[in-house]
């Protein structure tokens, strides 16, 4: 099986160097600077147990060589959501009818538009792994590493992917309701980054200021439209946000808020601003998650 992996950033380069060390055929789709640095250097791979080096197979968006290749047979995408619009145009002579597709990104908007774009070839995916990009060295900084896949038709996940993704160093499952459990997650990291967003500040320092109530509502408002949906949220992933959003002490914050805090570009729009446009479709009141994203953008507009 020939697998494409689309960005080898944090995420993309450890799950690619997991599979490549099982003996799995990867490639990634890289912009051409980081394609240079790759050829060069190779991919450099720091995880709790072991610090390697391998070189590492690329393509680049370039025309010339992009018509060249034949469509690959999985095709794994890792960008953030703020580079999915580009990443979707550039995969495009790479994939042919039989390819399956298997985003990892957070929230639902990337989903509606690949079954558009490719109906019947897209899986669900969750990946679980907190891993960072430093320079071109990718680190994973705990042992956790989990990947969860599922089947968003009637038709099984074939059995070639999940041979090919169950790899040493991956904790892979088979979802029988992936949707579902993307809404869990999502409900959880729009419940967090309201939380953290509209009150600036880690979840401890909420909790202490007294915030404990407002980030119950929180946590309620968001699952709430997830149960409209038609994908409440499991007592599992429920009793889980509670959990780590009321730890006293926590300095728990979402990638959404530490990006804006830091000026960077967010998936405020795909994370926050898409679910509260569900909402309103499903007609399901959001007051916090919409004073959030009124501050949000308030402050994005000095």
């Amino acid at each position: 099986m020939r697998i494409l992996v689309v960005c080898a950033g944090a995420t993309g380069g450890a799950f690619g160097t997991l599979l490549q060390e099982a003996g799995r055929d990867v490639t990634y789709l890289v912009r051409e600077r980081k394609a240079e640095s790759l050829r060069r250097d190779g991919l450099r791979f720091v995880s709790p147990d072991a610090d390697r080096t391998y070189p590492v197979q690329v393509l680049t968006t370039v025309g010339a060589r992009a018509a060249t290749q034949k469509p690959f047979d999985l095709v794994l995408i890792t960008v953030k959501a703020t580079a999915f619009s580009s990443a979707v145009t550039d995969l495009h002579p790479f994939i042919g009818e039989s390819t399956r597709i298997l985003p990892i990104l957070n929230g639902m908007a990337h989903i509606d538009h690949l079954q558009a774009a490719h109906p019947g070839q897209i899986l669900g995916g969750l990946a679980r792994i907190v891993a960072t990009l430093d320079g071109d060295v990718v680190h994973q900084r705990t042992p956790m590493s989990s990947l969860m896949v599922g089947s968003l038709t009637d038709i099984p996940v074939p059995e070639d992917i999940r041979n090919a993704l169950d790899a040493p160093g991956i904790d892979l499952s088979v979802a029988d309701d992936v949707m579902g459990a993307l809404w869990d997650k999502w409900a959880f990291i729009a419940a967090a980054s309201v939380i953290n967003c509209l009150f600036r500040a880690p979840v401890g320092r909420v909790l202490d200021a007294g915030g404990e109530d407002s980030i119950h509502a929180a946590i309620h408002e968001l699952e709430a439209v997830a149960a409209r949906a038609g994908h409440p949220v499991s007592e599992s992933a429920h009793g889980q946000a509670v959990a780590l959003l009321t730890e006293w002490d926590s300095s728990f914050t979402t990638s959404l808020y530490r990006d804006l805090t830091a000026g960077l570009r967010s998936e405020v729009d795909h994370i926050l601003g898409d679910y509260a446009l569900r909402a309103r479709t499903l007609q399901q009141p959001t007051p916090l998650l919409d004073l959030a994203l009124i501050a949000i953008r308030a402050n994005l507009s000095n």
